[in-house]
């Protein structure tokens, strides 16, 4: 990872449409208002995904380059600290942005230091394991980001509105995957997890607009239309997620994603607010830099 990242981060770029204080206290709310509280029992019909929070187009688009910046000059000193990770984990119904996510806030970060994985059906290999196995093999190493396109809560998802295991097996898995992350987290990974909120009209949207686009016909899945069928039981599914595994050491975060602007900057400003919380140092060398000479 360059140099630059280190100048980078000191760079405010703050818009001047609003005061550094009103800047501030606004991406702070994020934390407050789109975190799922432990404990609490989450209903997705009560929960907005055209919400704004306030926040302009043409705000959230200035707040959002910035941000991108910043987060560009965390990863630098996370990677230089070397000690401690972050593992963001994108759930969503289909078409729900989570590729949109990783393109538009990620797309400040160095490669070097940043992974994505995508959990898909299981092979043969990973079905002869526990079913958090190929998960934990994708967790990132000290000093990485990793970003989870779907992740490990498929198997209390999907198994659950398709029956693919027995109920017996998959009610246990919300205290199971709570204990996973709890290791993961008294081991260096902070983690976020973000469920991109979005309605049922938006997603028929959505599938429309790759219908008439043929640029995108490729993304067009038979799998899309059948899942559609099950939108009630996915729902169900999730807010029993939200409700069970938001955790002080792994908190879910319900994103309003109808306005893919406002999904960029809630995560960014999320992202950005948990780097900063860590208090990243950078680390001493292992040389004395005092009698280096350069002939």
């Amino acid at each position: 990872m360059g140099d630059k990242a280190g100048a980078v981060f000191y760079q405010q770029n703050v818009p001047a449409s609003y005061p550094v204080a009103g800047r501030i206290e606004r991406m702070k709310s994020f934390h407050e208002d789109l975190m799922v509280k432990p404990g609490k029992k989450v209903r997705l019909s009560e929960l907005d995904p055209n919400e704004t929070h306030g926040w302009s187009r043409a705000d959230a688009d200035e707040e959002l380059e910035r941000l991108r910046q910043k987060m560009y000059g965390l990863q630098y000193k996370l990677h230089a600290e070397s000690k401690r990770s972050l593992l963001i984990v994108l759930q969503a119904t289909d078409t729900g942005g989570k590729d949109g996510t990783i393109r538009n806030v990620m797309s400040g970060l160095n490669p070097q230091g940043c992974r994505v994985a995508s959990f898909k059906v299981p092979s043969s290999e990973e079905l002869a394991h526990d079913f958090l196995w190929r998960v934990h093999r994708a967790c990132p190493a000290k000093g990485e980001i990793g970003i989870f396109n779907r992740s490990h809560y498929g198997d209390v998802l999907v198994v659950r509105v398709h029956n693919i295991v027995p109920k017996a097996v998959w009610s246990k898995r919300y205290e199971q995957i709570n204990s996973f992350e709890k290791i993961l987290a008294e081991n260096g990974i902070r983690i976020l997890k973000f469920f991109l909120h979005i309605s049922k009209e938006e997603q028929a949207e959505r599938l429309r607009a790759r219908i008439e686009d043929p640029e995108r016909h490729w993304k067009v899945s038979e799998a899309d239309f059948r899942e559609r069928q099950f939108w009630d039981d996915y729902t169900e599914a999730h807010e029993v997620v939200l409700s069970k595994c938001s955790t002080e050491w792994a908190p879910w975060y319900v994103i309003p994603a109808n306005r893919k602007w406002f999904r960029n900057l809630a995560v960014a400003g999320i992202v950005v607010e948990e780097l900063e919380s860590m208090d990243l140092q950078f680390s001493k060398s292992t040389m004395d830099i005092s009698k280096i000479v350069i002939e």
